[in-house]
């Protein structure tokens, strides 16, 4: 075990952040001074269960969140606080439900079948203004603003500064760029663990939202901010090895990728309309997926269960021998859940020998009405919540994770329909 209290001493570091997501991916801390961290380490830090959305009652146990070492980062912007990821315990074990502790099970189970995953994430976010109601730059107004220079070098100080940040955590950062929506922009660093890659996926949005607003501005990962624009979405890049070899990697095999892979893709294409209410779980994320034409032209977003080659209009796209990307998650999901629900998937696949079906390489913003035989996503949250309800791999894979986050998003679903909208009242006022 690293000790804590030397590695502050030495890098000057005052104060921990000790961390957990709950259900729905919000990040939860407790400022801990580093004369306290050695006493921390071996008893957590404690919080109330019922205060976070991890479906517990005022009568529960403290939860003690336990510190994990290996992933201590420190804040580049703030170099005298460090952050730790925590795993939930209660009552002397491991709280079942808690995203982290779910997906450390899962890459457990997949270790001893000698699987490990890997993956990257895009994640893509928003720069507005402070109060949300509109992109931070005003001047950012092109019908194709992707990979536009100048909008991204007006954004320099932020994205630039984000950048070195990863750079100093070690990261491997690759490229920034200018989004399809005016406003929005992506970041990418390298693939690792899904572990290493979902802790640092929530790191992420902490740093990107923290950066922004020190710069005046605010960053949001939302799936749908703007109605005429692309959402954000989260595409994972995703790879299975054993050891120094990639699985998903078969020089013989169609488009370089092995039976195996096809099988994983084949274990997503199964449970996806499950998935979409755990990496699309928001009443908004309904908004992106099978959204209309925006002002770019495109939504770049899946409508369909489907998987293809080189090709951004399907579900699944495998750019590329050994790894394929998957397309259905967005801005808003969970970086634990996210990693969590694709292994189960994929797993399942695997253990069941799934076949995903005929690749299709058509233009499924076009032409995906003349195949009737698809899978289509849900299109909205109560027909996300209803498939993964009914999913018996989800259920097996994500284990208690899956009744107390129905339960939550049963519930955030009714306070949804119990609100009023404005459109409700222009459309139906006078009938």
């Amino acid at each position: 075990m690293s000790d804590l209290t030397a590695i502050a001493k030495e890098r000057g570091i005052k104060n921990f952040l000790i961390a957990y997501t709950d259900l729905f991916g919000t990040l939860r801390a407790k400022l801990v001074p580093s004369a306290a961290i050695a006493q921390m380490m071996k008893s957590g830090a404690g919080f109330a269960g019922f205060a976070t959305w991890l479906d517990m009652t005022p009568a529960d146990p403290d939860v003690l969140a336990m510190p994990d070492p290996a992933s201590l980062m420190q804040l580049p912007w703030k170099p005298e606080v460090a952050w730790l990821a925590a795993d939930p315990w209660m009552s002397g074990k491991a709280v079942g439900q808690a995203p982290r502790n779910t997906l450390k099970r899962l890459i457990a189970e997949a270790a001893k079948k000698g699987m490990q995953l890997k993956s990257g994430v895009e994640c893509e976010f928003f720069l507005v203004t402070p109060e949300g109601r509109d992109i931070g730059d005003g001047a950012d107004r092109q019908a194709k603003p992707c990979y536009d220079q100048s909008a991204l070098m007006r954004r320099y100080d932020i994205i630039s500064e984000i950048s070195n940040c990863m750079l100093q955590l070690g990261w491997k950062p690759y490229q920034s760029d200018h989004e399809d929506a005016n406003g929005q922009f992506e970041m990418n660093w390298d693939f690792d663990d899904a572990l290493v890659t979902a802790d640092r996926h929530a790191f992420f949005k902490y740093m990107a939202k923290s950066i922004a607003e020190k710069h005046g501005m605010r960053a949001t990962f939302m799936p749908k901010p703007f109605s005429h624009l692309t959402g954000n979405g989260c595409h994972v890049h995703v790879s299975l090895w054993s050891g120094d070899r990639n699985l998903l990697e078969d020089d013989a095999g169609e488009l370089g990728v092995s039976t195996l892979g096809y099988n994983f893709i084949g274990g997503i294409i199964n449970s996806a309309d499950a998935m979409a209410a755990i990496l699309n779980p928001t009443v908004n994320s309904y908004k992106r997926i099978n959204a209309p034409r925006t002002a770019s032209g495109a939504t770049w977003s899946p409508n369909s269960v489907t998987y293809t080659g080189n090709n951004r209009t399907h579900m699944i796209r495998i750019p590329d021998a050994g790894r394929f990307e998957l397309r259905l998650p967005d801005g808003a999901a969970n970086p634990y859940a996210l990693q969590a629900a694709i292994l189960a998937a994929g797993l399942d696949g695997i253990e069941m020998k799934r076949d995903p079906g005929k690749r299709l390489d058509i233009n499924m913003y076009t032409d995906g009405h003349t195949v009737g035989d698809v899978k289509r996503l849900p299109l909205n949250l109560l027909d996300a919540i209803r498939a993964l309800e009914q999913s018996d791999v989800m259920a097996k894979g994500l284990g208690e994770f899956v009744p107390a986050y129905l339960k939550l998003k049963k519930d955030e679903w009714n306070d949804y329909t119990r609100h009023l909208t404005e459109w409700e009242r222009d459309t139906t006022m006078d009938c």
